[in-house]
């Protein structure tokens, strides 16, 4: 039997604000497209409608990505971290995931940090 939408709300650990960071990963190749914000109500309807939609901090409201853009999110499975506190949302992709008109977010320059191998 599938979990109640109220009892997996119940398993997050939404922050002081009211808000879990969620990570949204492209499906089938699992490139990190993007962070976004997302409320209880967010979450809600991410998980009963198959569209991402997100709590815009700067803007104080809802938004569902792709309805100004066209660059839907499908949403393909969503998951909880073993704290509860984030998310990583499966999605089919269609277009450009960043608001700047870049597939990821994730692509603004490498940081360059000391790397080292795997002790053996």
């Amino acid at each position: 039997m599938t979990e109640d939408i109220s009892d997996l709300l119940a398993r997050v650990s939404f922050g002081p604000d009211g808000l879990v960071p969620a990570i949204i990963q492209q499906h089938d190749t699992g490139e990190v497209l993007m962070l976004g914000w997302m409320d209880a109500e967010a979450l809600r309807r991410t998980l009963s409608t198959g569209r991402v939609t997100f709590w815009s901090r700067s803007r104080q409201e809802y938004w569902r990505k792709g309805d100004t853009s066209g660059h839907a999110q499908y949403v393909q499975g969503a998951r909880l971290d073993c704290d509860g506190d984030a998310l990583l949302i499966s999605v089919d992709q269609v277009g450009a995931a960043c608001h700047t008109g870049d597939r990821t977010c994730f692509d603004a320059g490498d940081l360059h940090p000391v790397t080292m191998p795997r002790p053996a």
